[in-house]
């Protein structure tokens, strides 16, 4: 969830009203963006996000679900990479989505509205609560390698490691987001990092002296799914 990511590679219009939510979002929040504005923004008619999207809600929701899709992008970086141990890839996860929000923390405090809605369990059944589930799935899988090949402890279900860390990263970053911005997120996310590696690694990123993982491959074309 950490990176926006850019579909002004798509040339349709329903890519072009999402880019336009995207850094209308951004530049000044959603709470007084309207359709229309979107629409002048992405070069379309008003009818035409309309028939894409029903709703400001819709348009919202999808633009939350691109969010997502982006973090499944990340995780799916991560579990590919079986070279580098998985607490560096765990910690590289921390710091890479803190820094994408710190850089934009004005679209990010609309789109987190939304994600609370999706981990409260307020919108059941919807594209991005399967999303959100997605990433989990593909947490799971990592932190399961990490515990087959001894770099993390197996006293913990890799279930339960996985929903902690979601509930930690999305706990971090909402409380810097509305709570308490006084220092950069990074620091923050480097100190949840400590806190979810503490009890379960089995070595510190210290001892590996390997490259830096990239997580964001691919991030640039991610294409928008219907």
């Amino acid at each position: 969830m950490a990176v926006k990511t850019s579909l002004s590679v798509l040339p349709d219009a329903r890519a072009r009203i999402l880019q336009a939510a995207h850094d209308l979002f951004g530049d000044q929040g959603a709470g007084e963006i309207t359709m229309a504005d979107v629409a002048e923004a992405a070069g379309v008619s008003r009818a035409t996000v309309f028939n894409h999207f029903g709703s400001k809600h819709a348009l919202v929701e999808a633009v939350t679900e691109s969010v997502y899709a982006g973090y499944q992008a990340i995780l799916d970086n991560a579990v590919a990479d079986r070279k580098t141990p998985v607490p560096v890839l765990v910690r590289a996860l921390f710091e890479l989505m803190g820094s994408g929000i710190e850089n934009d923390r004005r679209f990010y405090r609309t789109v987190f509205r939304e994600v609370a809605r999706v981990t409260l369990g307020l919108e059941e059944g919807g594209a991005a609560q399967a999303a959100r589930q997605g990433a989990v799935e593909r947490l799971v899988h990592l932190l399961t390698r990490g515990q087959a090949r001894g770099e993390l402890v197996t006293n913990f279900d890799a279930q339960d490691l996985a929903v902690a860390f979601d509930s930690l990263v999305f706990g971090t970053i909402t409380h810097w987001l509305y709570d308490d911005s006084s220092e950069p997120l990074n620091q923050r996310m480097s100190r949840a990092a400590d806190v979810f590696l503490g009890p379960v690694a089995t070595a510190t990123a210290d001892d590996y002296n390997g490259p830096a993982p990239d997580l964001t491959a691919g991030l640039d074309t991610l294409r928008n799914r219907p």
